[in-house]
């Protein structure tokens, strides 16, 4: 997931009370306001929490409870236990895979009842976490219709209800409304904006680090408080000059210079997974000359990030044409390139990160690579490119 944030109460105007918005009054710093945690974390204890509380700053947690209309994440329940037991916020949410209303619907009860049994209280945010191959193959409006009804039936659970995708998708795939939404998007670049300061929340890395817990975390910074309403906590951080430090040291490798974007060479052939409008111009709002099905064969002669998406250009007989092969990250969600792959054979007791460590990669590039999140179960036996 592929997966925060609280803003001090200060009564400033213009660009002064965007950048302390921005900033949090912590200089080039984004918060780590949240962490989400699922069974790729393996089991989290109370000290894990406690620390991450009195040392990092982090208010809430948010726990992966199912998946589907089976998968029931084994952790949920000791998360859930030991993030209250450190005084923290808790919330719970659903990768979803439906693509139709019906699915949405048993979806949503599956993960209502599975969050119920796992301990999760009345009033926290149970989320659906929509960034599938299943809801990227629908339009817009049906994504909509989907979200809508799933969050409505989370409700009669007594949890509130939100969507977590990817910057990339928000109001691309689907509608993120103003004081709604939890928003992905990184690495980021400073450019003195407040990102997705109109919604919930935004998760700024999936690759923080705490001092006592193994591996890399998603974390968030919040800019309202509803991923902490409704619940009770009183509990602050015990050491704050450590979490200015330890703040300022999760943002030193994330932050970059902002630069205008540049063309590179890319002399490259894909296969298109799925289809993609091919655009007159770098832009999604440029119109499209055509709309090239699953299985076409692309050459590139050049690539650029902007505008939040990685685009490549394709010589034409009459000029070029631009088509964005996914999320600015770079990876490629909607192609990819004819060449050999080397393969990792999935065995009992692994998972994305000790399979991403042992071959030198970052787990969400390997989920990415292999078309899936660092969320989708995976299995013994299962072939996974590595390479």
């Amino acid at each position: 997931m592929i997966r925060v944030k609280l803003k001090n109460k200060l009564v400033l105007t213009g660009a002064a009370a965007m950048a302390v918005l921005f900033l949090g009054l912590n200089a080039n710093a984004a918060r780590m306001d949240m962490v989400d945690v699922s069974n790729n974390n393996g089991y989290m204890s109370t000290a894990e929490y406690t620390s991450m509380r009195n040392e990092f700053g982090v208010k809430a947690v948010t726990v992966k409870i199912s998946e589907g209309s089976t998968y029931k994440d084994p952790y949920a329940a000791s998360n859930i236990a030991n993030v209250q037991a450190a005084g923290l916020y808790i919330n719970g949410y659903h990768f979803a895979r439906y693509a139709t209303k019906a699915q949405a619907i048993a979806e949503a009860d599956f993960a209502g009842q599975t969050a119920k049994a796992a301990g999760l209280p009345i009033g926290a945010v149970l989320a659906t976490d929509v960034e599938s191959q299943e809801a990227n193959n629908q339009s817009k409006a049906t994504n909509d219709r989907n979200n809508a009804a799933f969050m409505k039936e989370i409700q009669k659970f007594g949890y509130r209800a939100d969507i977590y995708t990817s910057g990339s998708w928000a109001n691309n795939k689907m509608t993120i409304k103003g004081k709604t939404g939890w928003i992905a998007s990184y690495p980021y670049v400073v450019s003195g904006k407040n990102w997705y300061s109109t919604n919930h929340a935004w998760q700024w890395s999936s690759t923080a680090k705490f001092r006592i817990s193994y591996g890399g975390f998603d974390v968030s910074q919040l800019n309202s408080n509803y991923y902490t309403a409704g619940q009770k906590s009183r509990v602050k951080p015990t050491n704050k000059g450590a979490v200015k430090a330890n703040n300022r040291k999760a943002n030193k490798h994330i932050y970059k210079p902002a630069t205008s974007a540049k063309w590179v060479k890319e002399s490259k052939t894909y296969t298109l997974k799925t289809a993609v409008k091919l655009r007159a111009g770098v832009s999604t709002s440029s119109s499209a000359i055509a709309i090239l099905p699953a299985g076409t064969t692309v050459k590139t002669d050049k690539a650029i990030i902007k505008g939040g998406y990685r685009w490549v250009r394709q010589p034409r007989f009459n000029g070029y044409g631009y088509l964005a092969t996914g999320p600015a990250s770079n990876t490629l969600e909607y192609v990819k390139s004819g060449a050999t792959h080397t393969y990792y054979t999935v065995k009992y007791g692994d998972s994305w990160w000790t399979i991403a460590q042992r071959n030198g990669l970052n787990m969400t590039t390997l989920a990415s690579q292999n078309g899936k999140t660092i969320y989708t179960t995976i299995y013994p036996g299962q072939r996974l490119v590595v390479r």
